[in-house]
């Protein structure tokens, strides 16, 4: 497996803290709102329920991106895209000590997971470049039937997209 880059590690540790955050807010507002401190116990209970289900979203994506999932990207991307209006408003309700690290975060997590290394490194096909699988010294060759096209290998959509990469011209003229 190629080396997980700086990058993608950033990434997911920036989508991790906001995901804990989000739980320990929702675990925060649950014992409250038991307690009978909350003003609004159904309003308490939905924010409860959706900062739980949300932290452990992240949580998840966090995961996915260290673990190469193509997937979790576009949530993780989301996740921050939604936190820059939210930073926003807490900057105009004059909460600056949540606001500026929500947005610096967001911000710092969205170029790292659109980061050129980060974006390779998700569109490869790391099953392929498993060190721990035991390699076929000659993968045998099916047998040949007279007029029957060559049968492809399928791809995986990580290794068709890199290969797309791959053809596309660059600036310069080369291709």
């Amino acid at each position: 497996m190629t080396k997980r880059p700086f990058t993608v590690q950033a990434a997911a540790a920036l989508q991790a803290a906001e995901g804990a955050a989000a739980v320990g807010f929702g675990v925060f507002t649950g014992v409250e709102t038991a307690a009978g401190s909350a003003v609004d116990p159904a309003s308490a209970i939905g924010v409860t329920v959706l900062a739980l289900a949300g932290g452990l979203g992240m949580l998840g994506c966090a995961r996915g991106l260290l673990r190469a999932a193509q997937w979790s990207r576009a949530p993780t991307v989301l996740t921050q895209l939604f936190a820059l209006p939210i930073a926003w408003s807490l900057w105009q309700s004059d909460r600056l000590a949540i606001a500026v690290p929500l947005g610096v975060v967001a911000v710092l997590a969205l170029i790292a997971a659109l980061s050129p290394p980060s974006t390779a490194w998700l569109i490869e096909d790391h099953d392929e470049d498993d060190e721990d699988a035991p390699k076929d010294p000659e993968p045998t060759a099916p047998a040949k039937t007279a007029g029957a096209p060559p049968t492809a290998e399928p791809r995986s959509l990580g290794r068709r997209l890199k290969d797309r990469l791959n053809e596309q011209p660059t600036k310069n003229g080369k291709g």
